[in-house]
């Protein structure tokens, strides 16, 4: 995998001037960010090496270089899911690319949907702790090249980018909430005694991607820092029948919010 990484990132480096310093990886929905990107470097995942392809509508699969908040960015617009067919090396492969083209901290954003019966949707939840319901992406023979055999989580979430995301937002009077998200396999919703399980095993909110890229950035010693968009709600009394469409609306509806924290924290990092 190591000379894959290393082949990748040449190919990137050798066609994009930008040097980025920060990673962004955008959610279903969550592509439009890459508007405000300016002095932008375009490549479509289909002409990357070893790059696997969005298949999921809502994830246009451009890897977006230039200027973000005054700081050099990468962002992805449409990531990849275990869901999709892809193993977890495939999945957070881009997260390993980053690192090595010199990304110092790595944001992620997700639609979810809220466990915790005080949310609603269209909030925000910066993410302070994820539970895995999915394989770990680090199974298998370690690579010291890329980290340590038993990578400590117990700051998966960088406390400093948390502070700074809920400074951003009450200066601005955007609602915020914080908590644990769980990841899952997906492709299907969940049952409602599957909310519930996730509610009593200490979850907040629930989606089918993030922990894995967490999980690799992690292990590489990337800070991150996540935030969640509440689409549905896995909450009794509140769930009904929800649709992928139904899911990027209420994204992109809260979008500008999210685009606008994230650009503020870049500006004072």
């Amino acid at each position: 995998m190591l000379e894959r990484i290393k082949e990748t990132t040449a190919f990137i480096e050798s066609n994009v001037k930008a040097r980025p310093e920060i990673g962004i990886i955008l959610g279903t929905g969550l592509g439009g960010l890459v508007k405000d990107i300016k002095n932008q470097e375009v490549l479509e995942y289909s002409s990357i090496p070893n790059f696997p392809v969005s298949t999921v509508e809502g994830h246009s699969g451009r890897l977006i270089f230039g200027d973000l908040g005054g700081k050099k960015v990468v962002a992805m617009q449409g990531r990849f899911h275990y869901y999709e067919g892809y193993d977890m090396k495939q999945v957070t492969f881009p997260v390993r690319v980053m690192k090595f083209l010199g990304v110092k901290n790595l944001f992620v954003s997700n639609a979810s949907g809220g466990v915790n019966p005080d949310f609603e949707i269209g909030d925000l939840m910066i993410i302070n702790d994820h539970i895995n319901l999915m394989p770990n992406p680090l199974l298998g023979p370690n690579i010291k090249e890329l980290g340590t055999r038993f990578p400590d989580m117990s700051q998966a979430y960088d406390r400093d980018l948390m502070a700074l995301a809920k400074k951003v937002a009450q200066a601005n009077n955007i609602r915020t909430v914080e908590g644990c998200y769980v990841g899952t396999t997906g492709p299907t919703f969940e049952t409602p005694k599957e909310y519930q399980y996730f509610r009593i095993i200490g979850g907040d909110t629930v989606g089918m991607s993030t922990v894995p890229e967490v999980i690799v950035a992690r292990h590489m010693g990337l800070p991150v820092f996540a935030i969640s968009i509440i689409t549905d709600l896995g909450v009794p009394g509140k769930i009904v029948e929800v649709t992928h469409e139904e899911v990027q609306k209420i994204g992109q509806q809260a979008e500008k919010k999210m685009t606008l924290i994230m650009e503020e924290m870049l500006k004072q990092l």
